[in-house]
């Protein structure tokens, strides 16, 4: 499946068919968590390339913030070790605080138990010319209640709907959606999980239930799979990175984030004509 770094093929990656009749079955097997399809085969290469994006979203969403038509959120979706810190710190961390926000989304607390699931993630969706980052989502809500057996399939199939349902009203009203599975291999997450052990500056990263979780891999993996064939819309589709390389995962999200920020046609609103007769003394 691996394409060439000068025509990556992202629609390959990408899952927008969910509603369509007919469509290829999905499945997170059918994808090589190892693959480079945007490397250009060389490792420092693609760190500069990486480190330019960085700027150049940057200046984006600098004019992103003053054009105020639109609003970007991008969901963060992954396995333990998967790479979600990783990727805000290397796509997203030369972006201004002015207008962007990072949130990181844990079980819910009573508060949240006590409404609907969405409630809560409604709350934090991005006002006009701001970007969101979500480290995790309301699709935690579709994963970790089915593999726990917490919910049954007709409620899970209700889910499916209610958040496409969701995402389409915030499609509608100037939100752009950005979702990223970030696909690991089990053997690569066995090494970052050992590595924290390894590291007692990464110990508060590690966490008893990641374990627990790894016993349940295939049973995630299935999850993921059935959620993202549900919910790959075509006003929000997923897309696959294969991250099991950190440079090439940031390389793959850093290009598809500013491919839709440039796609915006993006302008600084008019300037006042008054301010040019001002002259500051």
């Amino acid at each position: 499946m691996a394409r060439t770094a000068r025509s990556p093929d992202l629609g390959a990656y990408q899952h927008r068919t969910a509603l369509k009749r007919g469509a290829k079955r999905f499945s997170l097997s059918d994808f090589d968590p190892g693959d480079k399809p945007f490397s250009s085969g060389d490792k420092t290469r693609d760190k500069a390339v990486v480190a330019k994006l960085a700027q150049d979203l940057d200046g984006l969403q600098d004019l992103f913030y003053a054009d105020r038509r639109f609003k970007l959120l991008v969901v963060l979706q992954g396995t333990d070790t998967s790479g979600k810190d990783g990727t805000i710190r290397g796509v997203f961390g030369q972006m201004s605080a002015l207008g962007v926000q990072t949130v990181g989304w844990k079980a819910p607390n009573d508060e949240a138990r006590a409404r609907d699931y969405l409630w809560r993630i409604h709350q934090r969706i991005p006002a006009c010319g701001e970007v969101v980052i979500f480290n995790r989502s309301h699709y935690e809500d579709v994963l970790v209640p089915v593999v726990k057996g917490q919910i049954g399939k007709t409620e899970t199939l209700q889910r499916y709907a209610q958040i496409n349902d969701f995402e389409r009203m915030l499609t509608e009203t100037g939100t752009v959606i950005l979702k990223f599975m970030l696909h690991i291999s089990k053997d690569e997450q066995r090494a970052r999980l050992q590595e924290r052990l390894r590291d007692p500056n990464k110990h508060w990263k590690f966490e008893g239930g990641d374990l627990d979780a790894r016993k349940q891999w295939d049973s995630y993996q299935q999850a993921y799979s059935y959620a993202i064939a549900a919910t790959g819309t075509p006003w929000a589709p997923w897309t696959i990175v294969p991250a099991d390389s950190k440079t090439h995962r940031n390389l793959m999200i850093a290009t598809v984030v500013k491919q839709a920020l440039e796609g915006l046609n993006l302008r600084y609103p008019p300037g006042d004509p008054s301010l040019a007769h001002i002259v500051v003394e």
